[in-house]
């Protein structure tokens, strides 16, 4: 069958997109890093302009500007530093006696209907003993040092830790270069509808953006709120992690809750802080999936909450924990190139007749 011109040309870009698709898949593991830095770079590339603006040296913007980000994410990191500080001393006390105390009062409970579970009180010591009975420091370095995957773990730690940075400053330096080398790439005869195209990506991932923050800060003040209210003496630093941590998908909210769970438990010693993290959690997860997300983030980019749900798991089922990053994002680009399409088809003959 012989193809016109056109007709190649479209295949020619569909195998340049299909190619591009499989080489981040293929390389996915290693993009991380990348992926962290061109995504920062986006975010703070706007800061940096408003400082050259104002005659401020490049190379000096670019340094204040990637020092503020990184001391406001290591602030949010070290959120947990507290947490950690105060609940270790409690676990290493309450363990056995929690252990000891659903012994005595669950396990009768579940051998009335068959089910027979004893928690092994002894070994759970011996465990308490060996990792949580020194310090954190010295209780870390045994954990690394005895499992296998611990050396390489911190070397890619290490690893990113340097070059998240670096490239994050070449980035920001060269931004502007690199956009005139993109658009140097595009066709002429393709530049206009690139550009327009690329404009109009641009502004739906900005309202993206604010939309997240909003939720995230919405989020983080609820969570505080909430747990402040059922008595909790971690409440602020607790909530107002899980809340900035939400902008990872589901691996945010699930190690906030497991690190509220583990608070209440550790300092109520008793039903009450697992209903008090349920009814907090469980109300803000509806909260987040069903009116924030969906309004201030969905509606906003022109996603239904279905395609939104859809995105996260598509997305993380085909590149992992890159794909959960990039999915809401890609979604905001297609919807902008499903709309073109969308124009192009109900402008033309196939659909005019």
């Amino acid at each position: 069958m012989q193809l016109t011109p056109a007709q190649r040309q479209t295949l020619s870009w569909l195998l340049i997109a299909a190619a591009g698709v499989l080489l981040v898949w293929l390389l996915a593991p290693v993009l991380t890093p990348f992926l962290f830095a061109g995504i920062l770079a986006y975010i703070l590339e706007p800061a940096v302009e408003k400082l050259v603006k104002r005659r401020v040296p490049r190379v000096l913007a670019v340094t204040l500007v990637e020092v503020a980000a990184f001391v406001v994410i290591l602030s949010v990191l070290l959120l947990i530093v507290p947490i950690v500080s105060k609940e270790l001393p409690l676990l290493r006390e309450q363990l056995p006696l929690l252990a000891d105390k659903l012994n005595q009062t669950v396990s009768p409970w579940l051998a009335q209907y068959g089910i027979s579970v004893a928690l092994d009180v002894a070994s759970i010591k011996a465990f308490i003993v060996k990792y949580l009975g020194a310090n954190i420091e010295d209780g870390l370095t045994t954990l690394l040092s005895s499992a296998r995957i611990g050396g390489s773990f911190l070397l890619a730690l290490i690893g990113n830790a340097v070059l998240i940075p670096a490239v994050l400053f070449y980035l920001l330096m060269d931004w502007p270069q690199l956009l005139n080398r993109i658009d140097g790439l595009v066709p002429p005869r393709l530049r206009d509808n690139v550009r327009s195209f690329m404009r109009e990506s641009d502004e739906m991932l900005g309202q993206y953006l604010r939309g997240q923050l909003l939720v995230m800060v919405i989020l983080a003040v609820f969570y505080s709120v909430g747990l402040a209210l059922f008595g909790f003496d971690l409440a602020v630093p607790v909530g107002v992690f899980t809340g900035l941590a939400v902008f990872i998908p589901y691996l945010g909210y699930g190690l906030g809750m497991l690190l509220a769970l583990i608070a209440g438990v550790l300092q109520f010693a008793s039903w009450y802080g697992v209903v008090a993290v349920a009814v907090v959690y469980g109300l803000g997860q509806v909260i987040e999936s069903f009116f924030l997300t969906p309004r201030l983030v969905g509606e906003r980019i022109g996603i239904n909450p279905l395609t939104v749900i859809f995105a996260l798991l598509a997305f993380g089922h085909l590149a992992g924990f890159v794909g959960v990053l990039l999915a809401l994002p890609v979604c905001a680009v297609l919807v902008v190139a499903g709309k073109r399409v969308l124009a192009w088809y109900t402008g033309s003959k196939l659909y005019l007749g």
